[in-house]
């Protein structure tokens, strides 16, 4: 593929993209760049542990490079104060000399998507209602990162609760994209998104219900994988559950280590997988040749798209076709549109426990239309809906089996638009077609999203303008590592993970 003028490439390929998970305990001094941020994650990890790299050194080089370039992709909030985190980090260091090593991320700078608690830090949830509510306690997401070693630096930005696409609030404002700082890093995982495309932060956390962990990450050209179902702990035990917390990383085998620190069992869960993920020197890249995919595209038109979206992502498609993958049409028989109206109810469902900030007038005030809307809609709702919504998803996912027997995985694209101005809401029309709600444009994602399956999303491309774009790859409930070892094989036969943005300094 023709390289664009917009993107330059990394200073060394290897840093990028491991070939191998086997990370080596110390680093050849040819790997470790003058910019630390360079370094994968999992490379970090290996500098930190083996004194290549102190974590003082490290702490003090995303510290910089936050200030170069968060004031213009406003990715990070609430960043925390700058000598406390490089005590923290010092405190790491010390730790390493008394031969104490907290975990693979010892030492490491992390930032929590702003929905997740972490102990005396704020979390706004992007709501002016709770821009100053001081967290108490770590959520379990947080607490399994604080057990291996990281250092909280502060939050990254979401939408307003988390709903939407786009990420923007009242409170911190829009978060631009990694590939053009004008343009929308997605949502709701949309600040980790940017962190990461930026090297911000050399991992990140994140949560999905409507492509929250996808969307972004296609919009950033990084990875964003949505586990299982019960795979991840956190949410209602019993009844909410379209939302699942994940990792994002700059590259799978980033994803898959972030990933093995928040996965389960979790004994307060009733539906939690039982079965634990192995160790990620585990994983190994598929064999392309032995694989079938099945191509769902727009669902023949179902969908709208933008103009060139398919295209990019049919441009991936030919060389995993190239390296040996069967690619093949695929159309589920099933009524989308009755899978949206399943989707929609079950949504508005899940806002019912809002209703107490909207029966409040000063805090109704302060929240943003389309959430007053989704309110709205769960005051109408009846029970004959929420069970025929449920019914309806239920043959969902006996359809997404069945078609899982004929494929190894099932794939679309990741957004049915490219990253659009984050001045703009929402896009309202898309190839002539009326966007009836705020989050239509995004309802290529409700089939991984409803059947609770792994779904990872990897880059595909990017268009004439260098807009990026992914697609969203989906496998049989509880395989997650089968679908991130297929990621990893889709990283050697492609370079897009390789192809960096120029990034914009503030001035």
């Amino acid at each position: 593929m023709k390289r664009r003028t917009f993107l330059n490439k990394s200073l060394n390929t290897s840093l990028a993209v491991s070939a191998s998970l086997h990370a080596p305990l110390r680093l050849l001094a040819s790997e470790l760049p003058a910019d630390i941020t360079e370094l994968s994650a999992s490379q970090l990890s290996a500098a930190i542990r083996s004194r290549q790299a102190s974590c003082l050194e490290v702490m003090q080089a995303y510290l910089q490079r936050i200030e170069r370039y968060n004031p213009v992709y406003n990715a990070i909030v609430n960043l925390a104060e700058q000598d406390g985190l490089l005590d923290q980090a010092r405190r790491a260091d010390v730790a390493l000399d008394r031969g104490e090593y907290w975990g693979w991320m010892h030492g490491m700078p992390q930032a929590i998507k702003d929905l997740a608690n972490v102990e005396g830090m704020i979390t706004t949830g992007g709501s002016p209602i709770y821009a100053n509510r001081v967290a108490s306690s770590d959520s379990s997401l947080v607490a399994s990162l604080r057990e291996q070693g990281a250092i909280f630096i502060g939050k990254t930005n979401t939408p307003e609760f988390g709903l939407g696409s786009q990420t923007y609030n009242a409170v911190f404002g829009a978060t631009g994209s990694a590939c053009n700082p004008l343009l929308t890093a997605g949502g709701s995982s949309g600040g980790a998104a940017s962190g990461l495309g930026t090297h911000m932060l050399p991992v990140a956390d994140g949560s999905d219900m409507m492509g929250s962990l996808r969307n972004p990450a296609a919009f950033n050209n990084i990875i964003g994988f949505r586990p299982s179902k019960g795979r991840v702990g956190g949410g209602d035990p019993f009844y909410q559950r379209l939302s699942t917390a994940g990792p994002m990383g700059r590259n799978t085998e980033d994803t898959i280590r972030f990933l093995h620190t928040i996965a389960g069992p979790v004994s307060d869960q009733p539906y939690s997988i039982q079965e634990r993920l192995p160790e990620a020197e585990q994983y190994t890249p598929l064999n392309l040749r032995d694989i079938k995919i099945g191509w769902m595209g727009d669902f023949e038109k179902y969908l709208a798209m933008e103009a060139g979206v398919l295209e990019v992502c049919e441009s991936s498609l030919r060389q995993l076709e190239t390296a040996g993958v069967t690619v093949e049409p695929c159309m589920p028989e099933f009524d989308m549109a009755e899978l949206w109206r399943s989707w929609t109810d079950l949504r508005h469902w899940s806002r019912t426990s809002a209703q107490e900030m909207y029966n409040d007038p000063a805090r109704r005030a302060l929240l943003k239309p389309e959430y007053i809307w989704e309110i709205e809609q769960s005051l109408e709702l009846t029970a004959r809906q929420v069970y025929e919504a449920g019914n309806t998803r239920g043959r969902w996912y006996r359809e997404v089996v069945r078609l899982l027997e004929q494929y190894d995985f099932l794939v679309l694209p990741s957004a049915q638009v490219f990253p659009f101005s984050k001045e703009i809401h929402w896009p309202t029309e898309i190839a002539g077609r009326k966007m009836d709600t705020y989050h239509r444009w995004m309802e290529v994602v409700i089939g991984g999203s409803l059947a609770g399956n792994p779904v990872v999303n990897v880059p595909a491309g990017f268009d004439a303008q260098g807009r990026p774009m992914g697609i969203q790859v989906m496998g049989r409930f509880g395989q997650d590592q089968k679908v991130l070892e297929f990621a990893l094989a889709y990283e050697q036969v492609t370079d897009y993970l390789q192809q960096r943005p120029v990034l914009v300094e503030k001035v």
